[in-house]
């Protein structure tokens, strides 16, 4: 075996009302433009989106939603954030919701470094540039 380091911070957050902590999490990490991913089904409903976004104002973030992702999300909808965090300079991707909300979040953090988000499996599409440090998008 080859020998090797791994360094691997990561800080979790539990508990009841956390969530009223989203803006004070994000400005800590340094992010400054928010995209807000959701599913809208139960995030909307039980008012989690809304103590989410809530807390972001409280902390002055801009933030943009974009909900609507199903079980296995679709492709359309991951372009489509692609999109949007790049026109829009969003460097922070926060996702409110269960795996597949957390799955489109991570394909469309990797579809702003890449051409195509398909490209990442292979070496025909270098990144555009380097813009992750710390688990966060960078402008």
């Amino acid at each position: 075996m080859d020998n090797f380091n791994f360094y691997s911070p990561t800080e979790f957050v539990f508990g009841k009302d956390r969530e009223n902590e989203a803006g004070t999490m994000i400005k800590k990490f340094g992010g400054t433009k928010v995209l807000v991913h959701f599913g809208g089904g139960s995030a909307v409903k039980n008012g989690l989106l809304s103590r989410v976004t809530a807390s972001l104002e409280r902390e002055g973030l801009p933030f943009l939603t974009l909900g609507g992702v199903k079980p296995n999300p679709r492709d359309a909808l991951v372009y489509e954030g692609i999109d949007l965090c790049r026109r829009e300079n969003v460097d922070f991707i926060l996702c409110v919701g269960g795996g597949s909300v957390i799955d489109s979040a991570k394909a469309i953090a990797a579809g702003v470094l890449y051409q195509a988000i398909f490209g990442i499996f292979t070496a025909e599409r270098p990144p555009l540039k380097k813009r992750f440090r710390s688990g966060r998008c960078l402008p």
